[in-house]
């Protein structure tokens, strides 16, 4: 086999089995951070064999078998762990089967499990993010807007935590689900965001596996609780912006904005399902929450043939009803590049300008207001804000784009 089709192989079984791997490793030697390691050390292991000795016939099974192993081995050394030791001894076939609860899937119950209310909702998110989702410090640092350092040391600390108040990983039951959505919604969203604009330069530009698994994910939390509006509106969310995917990075490997994109070459089918479930969430008459009005503001965008044909006032309202649910400063960016299409520039910028201090470290500030600087005629300016832009953009797609930006400014 070649080592492409190798490496492509250990991949599926990545995304297919770390979270069944950590989570019968964390339930059996209950320490996250023996879980993790020893899951870590079982995977480069496979990138170091498999291409010799060939993919096995289970790779599932393969890694579980060696996780288990080194976690073993890691317990052994270290003789403090006695009784830890001792109950590692007993074989994985050997187990009492856990009881499944409502939920049959895998990962998603190792989600709900992880996101435990006695957790603050930040440290859930992003300690689920990392053991279930396979995302990297580095990737739930950019998604929270913090240093890789301060992120690292969450989730530690998340781990010391669930050690110290021996908070087990149990199966939630049905009576649990609806105390843990919020932050298991939150991990699908940032999964999906992940996938739908990576933010590594060491990835591909989009990660069409990640958006996949977590709009089937959300499926399966709509089928749990078929008559939650989050939950609607988040799936309704994702398939409108899953929708665009092969239409947001051209040929030569460039981000393609909205307003650029063929539309024509949009997924017609996920647009009709995501706007099916968006009318019917307004037509249930309940209040919308975050998702719901991200869906709806989406579909907005999706529902016109032509970017020109767009109705920006509708869109501009939709981030006012947003802002008063969620008045974090990302909202209020996206909602002044609303504003400068159905106002000005200059009104744009000027609330742009405000959000300096909140995301001086984000790409996208710098990105939005070289955009409104070029298009006001401050040339300098905006190159200053490209530089920047491009220096903290990780996407390798949208750095591309923001360079040649950058360069056609005179």
């Amino acid at each position: 086999m070649k080592r492409l089709d190798v490496h492509q192989a250990i991949t599926r079984a990545h995304h297919e089995e770390w979270a069944r791997v950590v989570a019968a490793l964390a339930r059996r030697f209950g320490d996250l951070d023996i879980a993790e390691e020893a899951a870590a050390e079982a995977f480069a292991a496979a990138v170091e064999r498999w291409p010799v000795d060939g993919v096995p016939p289970n790779p599932g099974g393969w890694l579980t078998t060696t996780a288990n192993r080194k976690a073993i081995d890691r317990l052994r050394r270290e003789s403090k762990r006695g009784d830890k030791q001792r109950e590692a001894q007993v074989a994985y076939d050997g187990d009492a089967p856990e009881p499944l609860g409502p939920i049959d899937d895998d990962r998603l119950r190792l989600i709900f499990t992880c996101c435990h209310p006695a957790l603050a909702m930040e440290t859930r998110v992003a300690l689920t993010l990392r053991m279930v989702g396979g995302l990297t410090v580095p990737e739930i640092a950019r998604a929270f807007l913090v240093r890789e350092a301060a992120m690292g040391r969450r989730i530690t600390r998340a781990k010391a935590k669930i050690r110290a108040a021996r908070i087990p990983y149990r199966v939630p039951s049905a009576e649990d689900l609806s105390a843990r959505l919020s932050g298991v919604l939150a991990v699908l969203f940032l999964i999906f965001n992940e996938g739908y604009l990576a933010s590594g330069s060491d990835s591909d530009p989009v990660r069409p596996d990640l958006t996949a698994e977590a709009i089937r994910l959300t499926r399966l939390v709509r089928g749990l609780l078929p008559h939650d509006g989050e939950v609607a509106g988040l799936l309704a969310l994702m398939l409108l912006t899953e929708a665009r995917r092969t239409a947001r990075v051209s040929a030569n490997g460039e981000l393609v904005p909205l307003a650029e994109q063929d539309r024509a070459s949009w997924d017609v089918t996920l647009i009709a399902e995501g706007h099916r479930l968006v009318r019917e969430r307004l037509a249930s008459g309940m209040g919308p929450g975050r998702y719901q009005v991200l869906a709806a503001i989406s579909a907005v965008h999706t529902s016109v043939p032509d970017v020109r044909d767009t109705d920006w006032s509708q869109v501009v309202a939709l981030y006012d009803q947003l802002v008063r649910l969620d008045r974090s400063p990302v909202v209020a960016l996206n909602r002044a590049v609303a504003v400068a299409e159905l106002d000005s520039p200059d009104v744009a910028l000027a609330a742009v300008d405000r959000l300096d201090e909140a995301l001086a470290g984000y790409h996208a500030y710098h990105a939005t207001r070289a955009d409104l600087l070029r298009r006001l005629g401050r040339s300098q300016e905006s190159r200053v804000a490209y530089d920047r832009a491009i220096e903290l953009a990780g996407n390798s797609a949208e750095v591309a784009y923001l360079t040649r930006r950058r360069d056609q400014l005179r």
